[in-house]
């Protein structure tokens, strides 16, 4: 593991620009992904949480920004990709209609479970409908040992979780080419300055493969290692123990510059739910929107009236992009080399 000096408090370190550490143009290529937050309903509220989702939180799509997200599913083949995320998607209004108009166009369909959720009332058609409509699951399982997990999602979310798996190995994800299910792991909230960056990927799928199949029968289909980004919980969480600013430092001083050509900033667009486009998600959480020339935000409603997604030029950056850069990189897809 790598580690940084210990340090007794949150020092005021200087953090390098991201985009002067680049020293070339961070430029947006042709758009393939659609990335929508629902909204921030959710059934957990995990610590680690970046979109700060949860039981109480009641903001969700409206009917019109769902027509219009369903519009522009239907009017660029150049999509390949729609990723549904949250909150529990899952709870958010136009979920449902979201996957119909992406499957109806052949798309492949993302939806990030926390798993949990199959057994909430009302809720319990899901690993059938999952099935059914060939969503590629990808569900955060933060280590494969109960304590560790409890300890960041909640008492008993390991086992509702491992039970969850179950019931779409039942279903033929894991073993189905056409099923698809990955686990997300990312490192717990460090307590200390010996911070670490995520595991080898594939060593640690291979544990965590071996571990389930040998304790639960479970099959899964790829691991997917995400560093803690400091925004959100996390950043809160940082800043109460004083480790912040010793936190970004880390993250810059391990930046990877063989990250970037594969960062998921890159091809992307993401959609909050009030119709606001971003060039990623931790930009949206970070109230960074895309605008345009005139200073005004982007939105759909431009994307739709100009019949176009490939507008933006350069994608904005900040401080927390040193999280998607360090060792060998961390996005929605896990590590980048």
């Amino acid at each position: 593991m790598i580690q940084s000096l210990n340090s007794p408090q949150d020092i005021k370190l200087e953090i390098t620009p991201f985009k002067q550490k680049l020293n070339k143009p961070f430029n947006k290529q042709q758009i393939s992904v659609l990335q929508i937050n629902l909204g921030k309903r959710c059934n957990l509220a995990c610590t680690h949480c970046h979109v700060e989702a949860g039981p109480k939180r009641t903001e969700e799509l409206s009917p019109e920004i769902t027509q219009q997200l369903v519009e522009l599913i239907n009017r660029f083949p150049q999509i390949k990709t729609v990723d549904l995320t949250g909150g529990a998607p899952e709870m958010n209004y136009g979920f449902q209609e979201l996957v119909k108009a992406a499957r109806d166009t052949g798309k492949e369909v993302i939806v990030r479970s926390n798993l949990t959720i199959f057994f909430e009332a009302g809720f319990e058609y899901l690993p059938k409908y999952f099935a059914q409509n060939k969503l590629r699951v990808v569900a955060s399982l933060p280590c494969y040992l109960e304590d560790n997990v409890d300890k960041q999602r909640g008492s008993g979310v390991y086992n509702a979780s491992i039970r969850a798996i179950q019931s779409l190995n039942h279903l033929g994800y894991g073993s189905n080419s056409d099923l698809i299910i990955d686990l997300v792991y990312n490192p717990s909230l460090p307590t200390d300055t010996n911070f670490s960056l995520t595991p080898n990927q594939q060593k640690l799928e291979q544990d965590y493969k071996t571990f389930l199949q040998k304790n639960f029968d479970i099959k899964f289909n790829n691991l997917f290692t995400i560093t803690n980004i400091p925004i959100g919980r996390t950043k809160d969480y940082l800043k109460r123990r004083k480790l912040y600013n010793t936190y970004l430092k880390f993250l810059e001083e391990n930046f990877n510059p063989q990250t970037v050509n594969n960062l998921m900033c890159r091809n992307e667009l993401s959609i909050d739910y009030l119709g606001n486009v971003y060039d990623c998600d931790f930009n949206q959480m970070e109230n960074l929107p895309v605008t345009m020339e005139n200073g005004e935000k982007l939105t759909l409603t431009h994307l739709l009236t100009l019949d176009n997604l490939d507008i933006i030029k350069e994608i904005k950056t900040a401080s927390y992009c040193y999280g998607c850069t360090a060792g060998s990189g961390s996005s929605c897809g896990g590590a980048l080399i």
